[in-house]
């Protein structure tokens, strides 16, 4: 297979390969973590109650969560709040590397399964929580992805002046699962000297507060509060959307003397291009009150298909205003491979986005379709040690619930 090739080698060995992590999670956060240890090859093992994770039902904004976030994953349905559904959880851990969890502060103490517990059943263990806040005053507080960009500034910098605006994304939540899974993924290395495991916390606030740390230090160099982005002081002249002909709308950028000279020649104002007032990025910056009404008056006037050939051949930042469901058919993502065939649990399969890395030119695939409840309890029980009878009693009683076979 050529190193540019976008599928992952089947004789490869992947980096996590031989590394089994129990998630006891769900929503985004905690998935999320799971899914990018999966996805770099280890053995993930979700552990569901009976009715299954709660995420797989929710409606509007929730109903892609399942999907997105728990491929590369096997499901253990257990109820954890029986005796023995907490016993065998943990003779699961006795075998792990890695846990994960992400509820509420307190909750897997009183289950029995916080670190300081686990630590003495399993010391190699490698325990990571994400959590609403780190250690300190607000460290029991629950928290939403919301909630945090409300606190951290970043609903505030989205939106206009009295309007805070979350970002359109789980950005924290994401965010959050990706650092969980930069600490397991440090903790593992130094695992291999120390013998010991470690625990991880990754929380959204701190999260938040960094994707805000810019602004933050905006702020400490200027001493000027920086203002919500839709009335910022641009640092480049030309940075906006516009609106072209058949009501499409651009953003273009001209962020160098010689992106604007190429813009003022591709839209034909090379009055602009003359203009004294505009020689440099700084004096652009200081006419925008001007120069921006000005370029729309041009821009309305062109077409989207013919711009974007001429940007992209002339090096000039640009993107169409895309929704996200036209993402099936960005050319990009299907000629590169960014997109795969995800199996769903009721066999159906949706194209979903894989992480945004690749490993000598090959992405990280899905290898094993989105799990139904409970569909691996047997085989994982089963190597445990429970018997074909004992694991048929604990389904009897409720304790586990085994995947029904499709007719």
């Amino acid at each position: 297979m050529s190193a540019t090739s976008n599928a992952t080698p089947k004789t490869d060995r992947l980096p996590l390969e031989g590394v089994r992590v129990i998630e006891l999670t769900h929503m985004v956060m905690g998935p999320t973590c799971g899914m990018i240890l999966g996805d770099l090859g280890a053995e993930v093992i979700k552990i569901e109650p009976i009715k299954g994770d709660g995420t797989r039902r929710l409606l509007g904004a929730g109903a892609g969560f399942f999907r997105t976030f728990n491929r590369n994953k096997k499901s253990v349905a257990l109820d954890v709040h029986e005796t023995a559904g907490l016993d065998a959880l943990l003779k699961l851990i006795d075998t792990a590397d890695v846990f994960i969890e992400n509820f509420k502060p307190g909750r897997m103490a009183e289950l029995g399964l916080d670190y300081a517990t686990l630590r003495l059943r399993n010391p190699k263990l490698i325990y990571v929580s994400h959590k609403g806040f780190l250690s300190g005053p607000y460290e029991k507080r629950l928290a939403l992805d919301e909630v945090v960009q409300m606190m951290a500034g970043l609903a505030y910098m989205t939106g206009p002046s009295g309007r805070p605006l979350r970002a359109g994304s789980s950005v924290n939540d994401i965010m959050g699962g990706m650092f969980g899974a930069i600490g397991v993924l440090a903790a593992l290395h130094e695992r291999n000297s120390s013998e010991s495991g470690k625990e991880v916390q990754s929380a959204l606030f701190e999260n938040c507060v960094l994707l805000s740390a810019q602004h933050m230090q905006q702020f400490a160099v200027t001493g000027k509060a920086a203002a919500p982005m839709p009335e910022r002081i641009s640092a480049w002249g030309i940075y906006d959307v516009f609106e072209l002909a058949q009501q499409e709308q651009m953003f273009i950028a001209a962020t160098g003397d010689g992106q604007w000279k190429t813009l003022c020649e591709v839209i034909g104002r090379l009055d602009l291009l003359a203009d004294p007032r505009l020689a440099t990025n700084n004096d652009r910056v200081l006419a925008r009150g001007w120069l921006i009404d000005e370029l729309r008056t041009t821009l309305v006037r062109l077409e989207g298909e013919v711009l974007a050939r001429q940007f992209e051949d002339l090096a000039i930042p640009f993107a169409a205003i895309t929704r996200p469901e036209q993402l099936f058919d960005d050319p990009h993502l299907l000629a590169s491979g960014g997109l795969a065939q995800l199996e769903l649990e009721d066999g159906s399969s949706t194209a979903m986005p894989l992480l945004p890395i690749s490993l000598d030119g090959n992405r990280l695939q899905p290898r094993r379709p989105i799990p139904k409840i409970g569909e691996h309890t047997h085989d994982v029980m089963h190597a445990l040690g429970y018997t074909d009878a004992q694991i048929a009693d604990l389904a009897a009683h409720g304790v586990l619930k085994l995947d029904e076979p499709t007719a």
